[in-house]
């Protein structure tokens, strides 16, 4: 079943849990199509995706990630930032090889890359009524193992996971930023925010405190914080590093 456009976008809410039905051909089709069609710098392509639909490799992803919702669901998609296939065609060609994904600026593209094309297909997905779910974990969790398990040539880095399956839960819409904070107009803005973050922050407490499912007395502020502490701990540079990414300036 289509959705409006408006109810794709304005809707959407991240899905955990799906029913066994599978996902038909036509709108998985119509995913990869989607995905294919994403705007992408200098039209290179810096990405690939990985569809998992076979079970015993979704339950391996799941045993590293503890992310449920990547055994339950009918695909996982995993996106990732792609230089192997451009480095194949130049090595062919006799082109000289560039080791853009060598680059802060290489690295930047590549996972804007993937990002859009993820933004592709969560969108697509969910205006044939399916459910999603972005699972960044998959990129920090334990990126040698992953990529792997995967099969990533040197010069691919996962960037982000997304299941896809037929809902079996309507969760609420958890509360986002005002138009004001998110979108400034001609520049950055100059006045105080202090007292509409303050604001967010407390609705975004009392929305965890009365959601419908498992409630908790998180904040905005210190549950954000508290992620980008767990996250000095990812040692990201040393796995990107070894996949051919940030080798020098």
């Amino acid at each position: 079943m289509s959705k409006t456009v408006e109810n794709t976008l304005l809707q959407r809410r991240s899905i955990r849990r799906y029913e066994r039905d599978a996902i038909s051909a036509d709108d998985m089709q119509f995913i990869h199509d989607a995905i294919r069609n994403t705007p992408t710098s200098y039209n290179g392509q810096q990405f690939t995706v990985i569809d998992i639909d076979d079970p015993e490799t979704k339950e391996r992803i799941y045993e590293i990630t503890g992310q449920k919702q990547i055994k339950t669901c009918n695909h996982f998609l995993v996106f990732c930032a792609d230089y192997n296939k451009i480095s194949q065609i130049a090595r062919a060609k006799g082109v000289e090889s560039i080791p853009f994904a060598g680059t802060v600026d290489g690295l930047i593209v590549g996972v804007i890359d993937a990002s859009l094309a993820m933004m592709s297909a969560l969108t697509a997905a969910e205006s044939r009524g399916l459910g999603t779910c972005c699972v960044g974990y998959t990129r920090t969790v334990a990126p040698a193992r992953l990529s792997e398990l995967l099969g990533l040539p040197e010069g691919v880095c996962i960037v982000c996971g997304l299941t896809i399956g037929i809902p079996r839960e309507q969760p609420d819409m958890k509360p986002k930023q005002g138009e004001s904070l998110l979108i400034h107009h001609n520049g950055y803005r100059q006045d105080d925010m202090l007292r509409e973050l303050m604001e967010y922050d407390r609705e975004v407490t009392l929305f965890n405190e009365s959601r419908t499912g498992t409630k908790s007395d998180n904040d905005w502020a210190r549950h954000i914080t508290d992620y980008y502490r767990e996250g000095e701990n990812y040692h990201m540079g040393d796995a990107l590093r070894e996949r051919g990414f940030l080798t020098h300036d």
